[in-house]
Formats: structure tokens, C-alpha cells, sequence
């Protein structure tokens, strides 16, 4: 299986949140934290909100801006309450200025 491109890394700002479709139609969140890039499902586990359009990045943590719950991006393990469940994460590397899904995250995914 090949890697599948997510987005330009110049897409991304330092501290930002951005989002990607996979092939089989789910929608990743993508951060950029002081020069690494992280991704994780984009739906809250607490909620039904989208971690890119709703929620706020600080340092490693995505706050869901539906109830305030919070994720670690690295692992994406619940960090606060209501948040119990940790939400999927992706291992992504950069190339060439471009974000990319490992090609065994993208083997996993299309199954």
C-alpha cells in the first residue's frame, strides 16, 4: 500500500487544526504543534462535534467545543471530563512539504 497524501504542511500554522478526508470517506483532524504534525479522528468521542471546526488547540490538547472535553494529540487519550474515550489517532509523516498518511495507517484505513 502507498501513503496518501493529506495537505501541504504550509496548510497548517503552528497551533492550528485542519482536516482531511481518507479515501473511505472518514475526516481526520490534523494539528501542528511546535513542528510535528499529529491526526486523529475528527469526531469527538463525547460528542457528535468535529474536532477541526469546533475545537481549540493548546500546546497537545484539542478541546472539543461542544462540552468543553479534551483530547492529548499525540495518543489521543481523554484528558477531561466528559471525555472517557480516547479518540483514534494516525501516525502521519511530512515529505517534501507535504503531510502524509503512513502507508500503514492507509492500508488499515481501506479496509
Amino acid at each position: 500500500m502507498h501513503a496518501t497524501a493529506l495537505c501541504p504542511l504550509n496548510d497548517l500554522c503552528n497551533g492550528t487544526i485542519g482536516s482531511a478526508f481518507l479515501e473511505n470517506g472518514r475526516r481526520i483532524a490534523i494539528y501542528h504543534v511546535d513542528g510535528n504534525v499529529y491526526a486523529t479522528d475528527d469526531r469527538c468521542t463525547h460528542g457528535d462535534a468535529s474536532l477541526a471546526d469546533e475545537g481549540s488547540l493548546e500546546g497537545h490538547t484539542v478541546e472539543c467545543g461542544l462540552h468543553l472535553g479534551a483530547f492529548d494529540v499525540r495518543t489521543g487519550a481523554a484528558t477531561s471530563a466528559p471525555c472517557v474515550h480516547a479518540i483514534k489517532t494516525y501516525p502521519v509523516e511530512v515529505r517534501d512539504g507535504q503531510v502524509w498518511l503512513s502507508a500503514e495507517a492507509a492500508a488499515c484505513d481501506a479496509t
